[in-house]
This record gives structure tokens, sequence and C-alpha cells, in this order.
């Protein structure tokens, strides 16, 4: 089997992903090149996606700089590093991510019963603390600033559909936009989206969504969706909470009435009604049930609704991969643009894991490749794929001795070390 491993392969992909040529385009188009190219900027674009993923640095643009040197065997004046941190390099990043995400798009269908939805999408938002940016990120909690990364992750294709930054303050809810787009597409989100108007505007527009019903929703039963055999408790014409907590059986499936408010339209707002499922299923540990609310069709049994809600269990993983991974919740950075810059670094970093991971995934078809545990792998090598990416680019080997001499240097002559202000303390005739 070890016959497989081409020494090439992920350069190969990674450089058919990001093809120098297209990098170099793209930042002409953006202004990102200038004149005096002393940043080479396909080597600063690949140090943003895989100094992203060193272990234990802090996002910090001294720390991608060190990457860059590592890898270029190039000595770069700060200056000159910082000031390529500009909103044309952050849009720069933008365009590739979009690229990369048409790119490693890997179709997939869990089950026959998904072949009825174009896409399945899941949507959520996570927050994380940043350094000293008040006002333009404020948080809930006074003397804080945190961020809030909204995301829409196509299950489907198992990449990035949609992402927002805004402020913590900034509810998930305002950045999902319902519409046309959402025709055939199934929608699973958590309790922070959960609107009866939003349930509404995604079934007129051919929409399907899935969602935990609300503790506090007590919607009226119109009708049961199947049969019990003996003295089952009738629930038509009842309300859901007043009845559920005398059920014995495993599932419920029922057909409810939901009451909600149009948006105000010439100063008015009207009230309106809908049907929709509720499915639940008992919890034997706790001895109640998990109650979803949802628009899918009857082919979709009880259980299988459950089932399909743990996928949005897949967006939470990534959140995580982002924050305890790729360092999203180590910014150390004054300059929101930076923020904004650097969000986006993380999120092609990665997609980039993840077009690796298909590489593997297709070349070694019997193997199995735990999502996290491959997102650590890649993490460990990151590095390692930088200076191989670089050498393909042309520049040499890193000479270590000049590399270690340069970073662990004093950089000012005049500082002196702990031990020589005490001997200077001893010899200087004003202390004798």
């Amino acid at each position: 089997m070890f016959k497989q491993f081409s020494p090439n392969l992920i350069r190969r992909r990674l450089t058919s992903l990001f093809p120098a040529e297209l990098i170099e385009d793209i930042a002409r188009e953006r202004d990102v090149v200038q004149r005096n190219r002393t940043i080479d900027i396909t080597m600063l674009v690949w140090t943003l996606i895989m100094g992203f993923a060193v272990d234990g640095e802090a996002r910090t643009i001294a720390g991608f700089q060190r990457a860059y040197s590592a890898a270029t065997n190039q000595t770069v004046a700060r200056s000159s590093f910082y000031d390529r941190f500009t909103p044309a390099l952050e849009t720069l990043l933008s365009d590739l991510l979009e690229h990369a995400l048409e790119e490693v798009a890997v179709p997939h269908t869990i089950a026959p019963q998904f072949e009825l939805f174009r896409e399945v999408l899941i949507a959520d938002a996570t927050v994380f603390r940043l350094h000293r940016l008040l006002d333009a990120f404020p948080a809930t909690h006074p003397d804080q600033s945190g961020a809030k990364l909204h995301l829409v992750q196509n299950a489907t294709k198992q990449t990035i559909e949609q992402f927002q930054l805004t402020d913590e303050r900034t509810h998930e809810s305002s950045q999902l936009r319902t519409g046309s787009w959402l025709r055939g597409r199934l929608l699973l989100f958590d309790l922070g989206f959960y609107s009866f108007r939003r349930f509404a505007l995604i079934e007129e527009n051919g929409g399907f969504f899935l969602t935990r019903l609300k503790s506090n929703a007590n919607p009226l039963i119109v009708g049961e969706r199947r049969k019990w055999r003996g003295r089952a408790i009738s629930l038509p014409e009842r309300r859901l909470r007043d009845v559920v907590g005398d059920l014995r059986r495993e599932l419920i499936d029922v057909t409810v009435e939901i009451e909600f408010k149009r948006r105000a339209y010439a100063g008015k707002q009207s009230t309106d009604r809908m049907e929709f499922r509720v499915v639940g299923v008992r919890n034997e540990d706790t001895d109640d049930y998990h109650l979803y609310v949802t628009n899918l069709p009857d082919e979709f049994t009880p259980r299988q609704v459950a089932a399909l809600y743990g996928l949005r269990w897949e967006v939470e993983l990534l959140f995580r991969e982002l924050k305890s991974l790729y360092g999203l919740e180590k910014f150390e950075t004054s300059d929101p643009a930076i923020v904004e810059l650097l969000v986006v670094a993380a999120l092609l970093t990665l997609t980039v894991s993840r077009a690796l991971l298909g590489v593997f995934q297709e070349r070694f078809p019997e193997t199995v490749f735990p999502r996290e545990r491959w997102a650590k792998t890649f993490r460990s090598v990151a590095q390692l794929i930088l200076g191989d990416l670089a050498q393909s680019l042309g520049y040499p080997p890193p000479n270590l001795t000049e590399l270690m001499f340069r970073d662990a240097r004093q950089p000012e002559k005049s500082r002196l070390l702990l031990s020589e202000r005490v001997a200077e303390a001893f010899m200087s005739p004003s202390n004798a």
C-alpha cells in the first residue's frame, strides 16, 4: 500500500487548487501586487493559509512573518510585511475562498430520501473573543470585545455555503435571509433561528426546514399522521403540552396549527395560521420526548427526522476545528480590518484541509479518516507543507543556522539581559 504514497501528492493537489498564475492574476485585479515585489504574493497567500494551522502560534502578523521567512529563507523587513495586510489582500483571500469552495465540493448522498433535496444546509453562529476592539466589535458584556461568525454549511457538498462576520451583539437570526434560494433545499437550524414566520416563508418558497420545538411552544394538534393500536389517547383538538405528559407511546407524529404574525406592511401587521408537522421521539434516559417541528413529508419516519437533526452537529464540529485547532480565538490585533482578513484566512485553512482530506479519501477508499484526527495531523505538518510549496516555487531549503540566529538574537543591542543588568549594577562606580 505504501507504494501509493506519492511524495508530491499534497503539493499537486494544493497547486492545482490555487495555481500561482491564479493567485497573481487576482492579485493584479485587486491591486495587491506592487512594482517592488519585496514580498512574493503567492507565498504570502500560502503562508496565511498554512501558517494558520501551525500549532501553538498566536495569530499575529509577526508570527506569519516568521513562517514566511522560514519557508522562503528570506529576511523580510517587518514594515514591508505589515504593509501588505490591507483590505485589498482581504478581497484577494475572499476571491480565493470562493474559488476553493466550488473546487473542493464533494457531493454525497446519506440516504436515498436525500434525493428529494437539492442540498442540505445547516445554519449556525459562534462567538470568539478579540483584543482591544470594543468599538468595532462590542460584546454582550461590558469591557469586552467579541465577534460572531455566522455560517451556512452545505452538508451535501461538505463545504461552506455562506458566511458573515459581525459583532457579538448581532443576533444570528438577522443574518439568515429566507427567499427563493431555499427552493428544494432542506435547512437545519437551532433555536437561535426559531421563528414561526421563518417556517412559513421557507414553506412558501418551496424549501424544507427542521428544528427543535421550543419548550414554551404549545401548538394546537389538528391531526395525527399515523394510527395507534389499542386504546390510544386521542390528540386532535388538544394542545400539545397539555397531553404530552400523559403519553406512553415511543413516538409522536402529529399535524399542528401554528399562529404567527406576518411582517408589518403599511403600518399594519396581520395574523396568519399554517399547519406543520411535529415529531417526538421518547428519550429513555430522561423519560420525556425530544420534539421537532418540520415540514418534511411522511416518507421520513419520526426516528429518521430525529437522526437527521443530529446532522446539525456537523457545523458544531466545524466551529470547534476553527477555534481549537486553527486558533480562531487567538487574534492579537487592534485593527478590525485585519480581524476580517484573518477570519477569511482561517476559513481558507479549513477549506484547504478538507481539500486534502478529499484526496486521501479518494485515494484510500477503504481507510477511515476521522475529521478531527485529520485536522490535528494537518496542523502538525503545516509548516513542512509550506516549505515544500516554497521549494516548488524555486526557493532553496532553509538555512536552519541562519534562521535560528536571525529569530533568536536580541533585536536591540542596547537592551541588556537580566544577568548583564545585575553585573552592571556591581561594576558601576556610582553604586560602590
